[in-house]
């Protein structure tokens, strides 16, 4: 028995065979072109899974279940999507529209929480039963493991963890409100307040790295200062790393996780990031005289989401 998993980004669709143990046995891969509608975009992924279990050496009777993972929320109680902005989604009947294909179970989340899944399964958090994962990118997505099963709540949002309020009054978030930890927590935070640096400060070794270009300034350009001992960079950096720490002493003291698990592109950072986060939350830390979760990178990269969307069919 197979699993077949498929991660749907904004512009590629990635699609596997997975087995029992989270392993993948074949890959394929096709353009999302969500401007062509979803029906078109749904029968296109029925047979990239169609491919993806022959490549393995299998026929979809071989196929436990299909498994998918998207940047929306998943809606069970009414079998939709009700929107996924990337891809111009509103309320699509994403398992109906497959069975016009493919004849098995479909399972359907986030891709965050998917990749969060994938790490517990085959990653770094692997034999723990309770672990966050935590995606640090253009936003912050997140994946809540609890008891080994992926944990969406009454309404499938549980792990939209980028909006937790983290600021009253703060910076104005892509969801209408303003403060999320997003806009304090992600990369898209890193540059804006390195141009913001770099405006008021126009000498700045900031602005000298990019030719004074600032609209050139990127989450890169801070953290490789940082990294060479810049101390303006260095300050930004840390202020960050105090910020994502605060936010994770938040998800310890309501989840309790064993792990938190970093991804997405600002984790390539590497140990300069970790090492500093370890550091810094250890501040916030409501019960520093018990046990709580280490932080760990996460080790999976761009397998993480087909593995978990195939897992999904697993844990059920």
């Amino acid at each position: 028995m197979i699993y077949i998993g498929v991660d749907v980004g904004g512009t590629g669709i990635k699609v596997g065979a997975v087995d029992e143990q989270g392993n993948i046995l074949s890959k394929v891969k096709g353009p999302t072109l969500p401007e062509r509608g979803y029906e078109a975009m749904l029968h296109n992924i029925a047979d990239l899974c169609i491919l993806a279990a022959t490549e393995s050496g299998h026929t979809m009777a071989d196929v436990h279940s299909v498994g998918i993972g998207l940047p929306g929320i998943y809606d069970p109680a009414r079998k939709l999507v009700p929107i996924c902005t990337n891809l111009n989604w509103h309320d699509v009947p994403v398992e109906q529209e497959l069975h016009k294909y493919i004849d098995c179970p479909v399972f359907i989340d986030n891709d965050a929480t998917v990749a969060g899944l994938a790490e517990s399964v085959a990653g770094v958090s692997k034999g723990t039963k309770n672990s966050v994962f935590i995606t640090l990118g253009t936003g912050v997505g997140g994946g809540i493991i609890l008891n080994g099963k992926v944990f969406a709540g009454s309404h499938g949002v549980a792990s939209e963890i980028g909006h937790i309020m983290f600021r009253a009054g703060g910076e104005p978030c892509t969801c209408g409100n303003r403060g999320c930890w997003e806009r304090y927590a992600s990369a898209t935070a890193i540059i804006r307040e390195g141009r913001k640096f770099a405006e008021q400060h126009p000498n700045c070794g900031i602005a000298k790295a990019v030719g004074f270009e600032l609209n050139k300034i990127e989450a890169r350009t801070v953290i490789d200062l940082a990294k060479a001992g810049d101390p303006d960079a260095v300050k930004i950096f840390d202020n960050y790393v105090d910020d994502l720490a605060m936010g994770l002493t938040t998800l310890i003291n309501v989840y309790d996780p064993e792990v938190i698990v970093i991804g997405g592109g600002v984790s390539n950072t590497g140990d300069f990031l970790l090492n500093k986060l370890r550091a810094a939350y250890k501040k916030f830390v409501f019960c520093k005289n018990m046990p709580y979760a280490t932080i760990e990178l996460a080790t999976l990269g761009n397998d993480a989401g087909i593995i978990g969307a195939a897992m999904l069919g697993k844990e059920d």
